[in-house]
């Protein structure tokens, strides 16, 4: 680094939010914002201030960003005007209490809405698609077809699609900064009991699933770590030349090798 002149510069956490993409919306008063068919919210949107129009001109002129990953569609982010390096984080006001149901991305948002529209349902609120959404995680792979639920197995197709989902929020997850905790909610309505265990299920399914599928690929074998560059360099130095009496190594021309 120091002979090829590189500076290492390494960035700020807020990377992460910089990176999603951007959604340029209005938020109505104590409803939030609608970012793809999804309603989001947070207390901080309810102040005067966020109330009225933005100072943003040009094509998106009086807009607020939002921004949203694709890989996890249960929150959104909003960067605090006051202060750039505070996100605040929106939740979707259809969510239970923290953690109640798994991960979904954009696919399965898109197939919720598309379920939605194709069937006429009428949605009142958002707590109300919980029930659909459910529905569609839960289709993927009905519960009783699960390793820990009995002793059938899923198509792989099945299990690699739930797989896939709970992947893509766990690298969401570990790609955001660490932060406070958000400001807490109004208490949404409870969701029933027989979804939340439904919920749960899945998720311990999926686990105990990619479990003994690790615990298969490893089965008699033991992984060996490949050595690091110190040890190779100390074992054979690379600049080192090798001794002239080094049969595999000695490179001298002969001439009864021509």
């Amino acid at each position: 680094m120091e002979q090829g002149g590189f500076d290492l510069d390494f960035p700020e956490p807020s990377i992460y939010y910089k990176v999603l993409r951007k959604h340029h919306v209005k938020i109505h008063p104590r409803r939030g914002v609608k970012i793809l068919g999804l309603w989001y919210h947070h207390p901080v949107l309810d102040e005067p201030r966020f109330q009225q129009p933005s100072a943003r001109g040009g094509k998106h002129a009086g807009q607020w960003v939002v921004r949203s990953d694709r890989r996890d569609r249960r929150q959104v982010f909003f960067q605090e005007p006051a202060d750039h390096e505070t996100w605040h984080i929106l939740r979707w006001r259809g969510l239970p209490l923290e953690g109640e149901i798994p991960a979904f991305s954009d696919k399965t948002a898109d197939a919720l809405l598309a379920q939605v529209k194709a069937n006429n349902i009428r949605i009142h609120s958002e707590s109300e698609l919980l029930e659909h959404l459910l529905g569609i995680l839960g289709s993927v792979t009905p519960v009783d077809q699960w390793p820990s639920q009995a002793k059938k197995k899923a198509g792989k197709k099945q299990r690699v699609a739930q797989a896939r989902e709970i992947a893509r929020a766990q690298a969401a997850a570990a790609d955001r900064p660490a932060t406070a905790a958000p400001a807490p909610e109004p208490a949404p309505a409870e969701m029933p009991a027989a979804w939340a265990e439904h919920a749960r299920t899945i998720d311990r399914a999926v686990d105990a699933d990619r479990r003994r599928r690790r615990e298969e690929a490893l089965a008699g074998t033991r992984p060996v770590a490949p050595e690091t560059l110190r040890e190779a360099l100390n074992r054979r130095p690379m600049f080192r030349l090798p001794p002239p009496d080094d049969p595999e190594t000695d490179t001298t021309f002969r001439q009864e090798d021509a």
